[in-house]
């Protein structure tokens, strides 16, 4: 009986020695598993596949497309689902006060110091105890200037009825309102109800004028002509000048909406050490470079940037320092508020 249980695992460990043989590796999760729920269009392929190669482990990526879609997402799913999450500024101080995140092990944070100082120790998570920055912008205006010869310097100007069914806008509820809100002068967190019911006016009359709502892929919507004017990320109108040289960025006149998402690990994650290795990861200035030559958001990994002359260099891409510093935010609303502003963007789409 010793000999056939003697036989068996030397034929297993013959197996296992020649799969190790073919490729170096046997398979992509011999260290275990990392199950990702991030922002559509927003880490390559070619980063995930690197991670996967450099550390043996197999990761899952599921995205999503608004926060409050992610977080109705987290806290439907059992514990454990997911071990890592991408909340944006708002969503990670949210997500911290109902328990829904893991603190950081910040001996694990060795690329850290690649993180630009001026996104740390943000007031949204002082410390960064459950977060790491990643990448951020503004809410910018994409114009066809093929198609559009007026000169366009604010959110306001979207406003006009010359350009009725010409916008695609963020399916973002804090976003748009927020761009409402900047175009009168108030701020994206208004939580006065008079004032919000003169939103909720100027909302609505831009109605007629928004033919695509989309977050995911906005600047198709510029790329093929279908929409001659956009309220959308940065990032989105750096990549439509890149196929259509008429499209043209413009940072509001009244200050952007901005933003800053970041990596964090969900509560209960099952994975927590494969975790913090990607975090760490994505802080790796030659792994920062890879994010940017697709996804040219405003990249928090200085490192990278002073190493890449033509992003550092490129304001649709890298956007001025300026211009970030006089954006605003979102925080996070009361529940009252949120209703509001809830029940105004339902009416929006409706």
């Amino acid at each position: 009986m010793k000999k056939r249980i003697l036989s068996v695992l030397l034929a297993g460990c013959m197996a296992a020695a020649l799969l190790a043989g073919c490729g170096g590796k046997s398979s992509s999760a011999e260290n275990g598993e990392l199950n990702l729920f991030i922002w559509t269009e927003y880490v390559p392929d070619a980063v995930i596949e690197k991670f996967e190669k450099d550390y043996g482990i197999k990761v899952n990526v599921t995205t999503f497309s608004s926060n409050e879609d992610m977080l109705a997402k987290v806290k439907s799913e059992s514990e454990g689902t997911y071990d890592i999450v991408q909340p944006s500024d708002y969503m990670v101080e949210s997500m911290a006060a109902q328990g829904l995140l893991e603190e950081l092990d910040q001996s694990a944070l060795t690329n850290l110091d690649n993180i630009g100082s001026q996104y740390l120790n943000a007031d949204y998570d002082p410390g960064n105890v459950y977060s790491v920055p990643y990448q951020g912008g503004v809410a910018a205006i994409g114009v066809n200037t093929s198609k559009i010869t007026d000169d366009i310097t604010s959110y306001d100007d979207l406003f006009k009825s010359d350009y009725k069914n010409s916008l695609v806008v963020l399916d973002d509820y804090r976003a748009t309102i927020g761009m409402v809100e900047r175009s009168m002068g108030l701020s994206v967190n208004e939580t006065d109800a008079s004032k919000l019911a003169e939103v909720k006016d100027k909302l609505l009359s831009l109605k007629d004028n928004i033919k695509v709502y989309d977050s995911d892929s906005p600047k198709s919507q510029l790329i093929s002509g279908e929409c001659t004017l956009a309220y959308c990320w940065s990032a989105e109108i750096a990549l439509a000048m890149e196929d259509n040289p008429d499209v043209k960025i413009v940072y509001p006149s009244e200050g952007a909406f901005k933003f800053i998402d970041n990596w964090a690990i969900a509560k209960g994650a099952k994975n927590y050490d494969n975790a913090m290795k990607f975090i760490n990861f994505m802080c790796d200035p030659e792994v920062a470079g890879m994010v940017m030559e697709e996804f040219p958001y405003l990249n928090c990994n200085q490192t990278a940037i002073e190493a890449n002359a033509d992003y550092a260099s490129n304001e649709a891409k890298n956007v001025p320092a300026e211009v970030f510093e006089a954006g605003e935010r979102d925080k996070v609303l009361d529940n009252d508020t949120i209703a509001i502003y809830d029940n105004m963007w339902t009416e929006l789409k409706q």
